[in-house]
Parts: structure tokens; sequence; C-alpha cells
């Protein structure tokens, strides 16, 4: 596994879209997924393999439960594969594993809790079509007829109608890494650019597969003392809480941790994200969330210089994983 560690934003920036750039298109089209982590030695595991030794039991169980209950809940199809995508999106422990396709998302995740700023951070950077080339022909197939690089709930379902059947297409001695474009199950998903990655086993993780293959993965390292600037800009960009995770609890999200003082933040990042009671998070009286976000001396300790803006929308299409996409 290449490792390289930045010292600068622009450095950063200059390594997130390192090799993007595609001679058969003659345009810069990244072809690689993205995992920020808020400390770069966290393992790149699934919620389910981090459970023990008792995934593969305990994935049956879960499924079972989780599709029982939530059938009256949620609105979609009688697909495996989607009820997968639904159980991860909602926080039950799964064999799934978030990224994104793009790098500020990425980004995002990786500074979106100031308590642990005291921790050096990292981007996880995955080839997903380098990742197609290692994967069982029936699922190869499917890519290759579809034209795509990633697949999507009906894909899947042309391979294996079941999690077992997924299973049997690999080995213990090489197992592969695929990857999985959710449904639009709602603006959250479409809105964070998810991806999730797949493994034929439960307790398997992406690093089993990475292994075969140095060159399908390389981990950006970001040191503790950068995460401030790029938390800032990123702020400024409107990659916030606000559009990720769209209604009033993302509203909420953002608001409290940009109206916290960064010196209180920096004192709970140092003791581990304790804190006995949460700082105020009300702006400079007179001053509405309308205005730009870098001109608030609350938030950036720095004087107010007050500026108009104005609201846009989200003008963006969606990345469909296919090549003529790209």
């Amino acid at each position: 596994m290449r490792s390289v560690r930045v010292e600068t934003f622009g450095e950063l920036h200059e390594a997130l879209f390192d090799g993007s750039w595609d001679e058969t298109l003659a345009r810069h089209r990244s072809r690689c997924a993205y995992r920020g982590v808020a400390c770069e030695t966290h393992p790149l595991a699934s919620s389910l393999a981090r459970l023990g030794p008792r995934s593969a039991e305990l994935e049956r169980a879960l499924l079972r439960t989780f599709r029982k209950y939530g059938r009256r809940l949620a609105t979609t199809e009688d697909s495996p594969w989607t009820w997968l995508a639904l159980a991860q999106h909602h926080g039950l422990p799964t064999r799934l594993l978030d990224w994104t396709f793009s790098p500020y998302v990425a980004l995002h995740f990786m500074t979106e809790a100031p308590d642990c700023f005291a921790s050096d951070g990292a981007v996880w950077v995955v080839d997903y079509a380098r990742a197609r080339t290692h994967l069982p022909k029936p699922l190869a197939r499917i890519l290759e007829e579809e034209e795509a690089d990633v697949f999507t709930a009906e894909m899947l379902a042309r391979a294996a109608r079941e999690l077992a059947d997924f299973d049997a297409l690999g080995s213990a001695a090489k197992p592969f890494l695929a990857f999985f474009e959710p449904p639009s199950l709602d603006d959250r998903i479409v809105n964070q650019y998810a991806l999730f990655s797949l493994m034929p086993g439960p307790s398997l993780t992406p690093a089993d597969a990475l292994s075969h293959d140095p060159d399908l993965v390389r981990r950006i390292v970001v040191p503790a003392e950068l995460k401030w600037e790029i938390r800032d800009k990123l702020d400024q960009a409107n990659v916030t809480e606000r559009v990720l995770y769209p209604g009033l609890d993302g509203l909420s999200r953002w608001l409290r941790r940009y109206y916290t003082p960064r010196d209180a933040q920096a004192e709970r990042a140092e003791r581990g994200g304790e804190s006995a009671s949460p700082p105020s998070l009300l702006a400079p009286r007179g001053r509405g969330v309308s205005e730009r976000a870098s001109g608030d001396r609350a938030a950036s300790g720095r004087p107010a210089r007050r500026t108009k803006t104005s609201a846009g929308g989200d003008g963006g299409r969606r990345r469909t994983g296919n090549r003529a996409a790209r």
C-alpha cells in the first residue's frame, strides 16, 4: 500500500486528484473512491466485521429482523441488495463500507468531529476501475455488458439472488472487492455521492482483497494541525452537514459545530471529546445564518465583514458509474 503524508492544503489537493487524467477521454475523470477517517490508524473494516468472529451469524439475524420490522416503514423493492443498502444507510451493522465519489465529501467526514482534531486524519483512495479486473468472471461479465465500473442493486441481483450466492463467487485464497452504488433512497445518499464496497464474506475487510494488488489503494495522511484549515475551507465551499444531511437534523449539526468556538473545540479534542457542558452555540446578536459564514466573528475569531450572499441550487449531476459518463 502506498502512503503519503501531506503538509499543506495545496499538497493535499494535488494528492487527492493525482491520476485523475483519463487519456482515452482527454478529460480529468477520476476512477477513484474516497473514504475519510478522523484518525489515520482507523482500520478499513466494516461495522459488521468489527463485531467479531460471530459476524456471519449476526449478519443473518440482523438483516432478517431489519427486513421484518422495517417493511412497514420503508418503501423499497424486495431485493437483498436494496435492503442491505437501506440498512447500512440507517446505521445497522452490515458488511458494506461507506465510500464516496467526491474527495471533498471524504474530507468533510475526516473533519466532521472537531473532538478528533488532535489526531492525524487520513483519506483512503481506491481505484474502483482497477478493482473490477480482480472480480470473478460472472461479476466481471455483467460490468462489461453494462460498460460500467461499479454495480447497481439490479446488476448484483443478476449475479447473485442472495448474499450466500454472492459469497460463493469468492474464495478464501483470493477475496475480491466489489463497489456498489446504492439506489437513490433519499437526498442524503445523492448529496453524499455515496458508494459502498462489498466483500464476499461478512468477516472479510477490504484489506484482505487490497493486499493482493498494492496499486489498488493509497492512503493520504493529513496532520492534525492542517484539519482546521481544511474544515474552514470546506465550510466556505458549502461542503457541510446542512448539505450532506438535508433537513433540520443536518441544519442543527452544522450550526452546533460551526458556532462552537475554536478554543472550546480544541479543549475537547485534547481531552478526548469529553465535555462537562456544551458551549454556547448562539450567533452574535443581530446576525443571521443567511450571512456569509466566513464573516462571522464568533466562528473565525477575526473582525466580521458584512457581505451579501445568494442561495444557490445543486446543479451537478450524479455520477452513474457508467464509463460513458466519465
